[in-house]
């Protein structure tokens, strides 16, 4: 995404980076897809706070990765108690897509699914 600047943060709870959370704010939008590069804390930590916070929060469940497939479970299940909604990277995409008469991105959306998922 090279229009969107590069936020450099140290915390692994990315709601409690002042320049990432003014970046979430000023979309001015309550649903939030989230994926991260593990599930047991740079997923969970921003995700519970942001339903805190009153954000509707879709995680990408096969888009992260836990220690173990145990902690990845572990996680996703505390997330979903707490009010986030599982989702998959395809669901996703098809939700994102919706009909085959969006011209502008069937054709990459359908590479996209159809490579990825093996057939």
């Amino acid at each position: 995404m090279p229009d969107k600047p590069e936020l450099d943060r140290t915390t692994i709870n990315a709601w409690e980076d002042q320049e990432f959370l003014q970046a979430v704010r000023a979309t001015s939008r309550k649903k939030l897809i989230m994926t991260a590069l593990w599930t047991e804390a740079c997923l969970s930590f921003p995700a519970l706070d942001a339903l805190k916070d009153g954000y509707d929060v879709y995680m990408v469940a096969d888009a992260v990765g836990g220690a173990s497939v145990q902690a990845h479970n572990a996680a996703l299940r505390r997330l979903e108690q707490a009010g986030a909604k599982p989702i998959s990277w395809a669901q996703l995409a098809c939700e994102l897509q919706r009909d085959w008469r969006r011209a502008d991105t069937a054709a990459t959306f359908a590479d996209i699914l159809f490579v990825v998922e093996g057939r």
